[in-house]
């Protein structure tokens, strides 16, 4: 399973970028950010990897969770978020997305 870890100072585009060349080449992805400015830095650069991937008639899904990292010896909370291609599971299942399904 590939990882990307964002913090409060990472370029939202450039973490979108990296999330749409793993969602394109893997279909899914999880993004991990602690502390609310990463937060906010993951779920713009998941907008934004939307519109990358949109140019690419792919769909995503985020399926936020917390999860439990230790850092430096001591146990911190995470915000993951597993993003996956619709647009690749829905091929698989046999469903055509139509304009009126999709979000």
């Amino acid at each position: 399973m590939d990882l990307v870890k964002v913090a409060a100072n990472s370029r939202a585009t450039a973490v979108a970028g990296a999330i749409a060349g793993i969602i394109r080449e893997r279909g899914r992805v999880d993004v991990q950010a602690i502390g609310a400015g990463a937060v906010n830095q993951a779920i713009k650069a998941i907008a934004i990897a939307r519109g990358y991937l949109e140019l690419d008639a792919i769909e995503i899904a985020c399926i936020p969770s917390f999860s439990e990292v230790s850092i430096d010896g001591k146990e911190r909370t995470a915000m993951r978020f597993a993003v996956e291609s619709i647009t690749a599971f829905a091929t698989e299942v046999g469903v055509t997305l139509t304009e009126q399904s999709r979000p």
